[in-house]
């Protein structure tokens, strides 16, 4: 009866495919959603490819997943996974049916899933993967993931015995996670713009966990990531078989290095947390026996999603698209930094709505103060508009991280707010917006663009 309900559930959710198609309508989940109805247990049944590999946490998964499987097909290699659908068990669901025959074989050797860190408990029991790549583990949404030890347990728990991890040497959260599983660790060596003291509002790593002393560091780079010790114990961070040791953003390059062989990456951006990415793609993609000549060939055709990262040139003014996860404290603050850092005078449209979360009558904002807003006040942003039904919410936190009053603009209406933007010559205007916002910056994004066409036709 099992099998055939398998079964049955296979073909509905197959149909359900080109339907969708007709009917134009978007439901990149909703096969899986459906063959896991018709059959909760569909995710033991599916054929699966011989080599199953994950990627998880709490930032930078999309883009480390994105880049393996680009690495991978370009390369030669094609590899079943999760882009047209979402890393919860509904979107492996139609991954894994899109993967198989209506007879239920297997059309691929290999899987690389994004999978998201709460959803392992329903994955991992019938989706086991031989490599999990964890990229980092952070203080997410206060209403779905709550402190990252927690996650970090609940992954221990997840993840099966036999799975070899890759994991980030440089965050002592993640790091720990299934001590007894096999592992491998990356990391970023010294950088000239490393401190010794936390400067972020959140460090969720401050206290050693063998014997409760107050960890310090070697370097540190943002919140908790970093080479961290304690002073009191023989406890400090895993070494790198993976690592990056030479970090140039003015030249974007990396120099990774693997035992006593280096090479040289070209940056996919100038942030650090990209470096972080392309540091945890490389290894990953060494751990799957790939050379280096062939993921740097691959990496050379690759580029960031443009959904994370977009930016175009319209007569004087640079126009940027920048993904600034809403209710993600850590995602936000690294955004901020990363614009206030970034040279030259910048206006920014905040179009970070939490859209999913409108239909409820309550929405938690309390993660706009672990974010550190305090990146906006610089003297090179001329003003920041604000919008949407949480706009006083974000003007509220501006000016109390200084942002002076007259800089802070508010508009509930998105297309009204990027009215108040100044469109000065020779500035770069970020348009900084979350998942759930990404059709409505696009469109405004696409509003900004005419406003400066037409100012450069002038």
């Amino acid at each position: 009866m099992g099998k055939l309900r398998f079964f049955i559930a296979l073909w509905a959710a197959k149909l359900s495919v080109p339907l969708l198609r007709v009917t134009r309508h978007n439901g990149t989940n909703f096969p899986g959603e459906l063959a896991l109805k018709l059959c909760p247990d569909f995710l033991k049944y599916v054929s699966k490819p011989g080599r199953i590999v994950t990627v998880t946490g709490t930032n930078g998964k999309t883009t480390v997943c994105n880049l393996v499987c680009d690495v991978l097909e370009k390369s030669g290699r094609p590899v079943l996974n999760n882009r047209a659908g979402s890393n919860i068990n509904s979107g492996i669901a139609t991954a894994m049916l899109t993967g198989v025959s209506v007879f239920n074989r297997a059309k691929f050797t290999t899987a690389v899933l994004e999978v998201d860190e709460r959803s392992s408990k329903r994955i991992y029991p019938y989706v086991c993967p031989d490599l999990t790549l964890i990229t980092n583990l952070f203080r997410d949404s206060i209403m779905r993931n709550a402190h990252p030890g927690y996650i970090a347990d609940f992954l221990t728990q997840s993840i099966p015995a036999k799975t070899r991890l890759v994991l980030n040497a440089d965050d002592l959260i993640s790091a720990r996670v299934a001590p007894d599983n096999e592992r491998v660790y990356f990391g970023i060596g010294p950088m000239d713009s490393d401190v010794t003291a936390c400067i972020n509002r959140t460090n969720d790593m401050q206290i050693c966990p063998n014997c409760h002393s107050a960890l310090k560091y070697e370097y540190l780079r943002y919140h908790h990531i970093g080479k961290a010790y304690c002073p009191d114990c023989n406890f400090r961070a895993p070494q790198s078989a993976y690592y990056a040791e030479q970090v140039d953003f003015d030249a974007r390059t990396l120099t990774f290095r693997e035992g006593e062989q280096t090479r040289q990456y070209a940056l996919l951006s100038d942030s650090i947390f990209n470096a972080y990415n392309l540091t945890a793609a490389v290894a990953l993609l060494r751990e799957l026996g790939l050379t280096h000549d062939e993921i740097s060939a691959a990496m050379a055709q690759t580029r960031l999603v443009a959904s994370r990262y977009n930016e175009e040139m319209i007569g004087t003014n640079k126009l940027i698209m920048h993904m600034s996860k809403e209710k993600n404290a850590l995602a936000c603050s690294r955004a901020f930094e990363y614009v206030s850092g970034q040279p030259g005078e910048k206006e920014i449209l905040l179009v970070m709505n939490c859209i999913g979360d409108e239909k409820h009558w309550s929405e938690n904002v309390s993660w706009l103060y672990d974010c550190d807003v305090e990146f906006l006040n610089h003297p090179d942003i001329r003003c920041i508009a604000v919008t949407g039904k949480r706009a006083w919410d974000y003007r509220q936190r501006l000016l109390l991280a200084g942002v002076p009053e007259e800089k802070v603009r508010l508009n509930e209406d998105p297309f009204a707010a990027a009215g108040l933007l100044d469109y000065a010559p020779n500035t770069s205007i970020y348009v900084l917006h979350g998942v759930d916002s990404l059709n409505l910056a696009n469109r405004v994004r696409a509003a900004i663009a005419d406003t400066l066409r037409k100012g450069a036709e002038q």
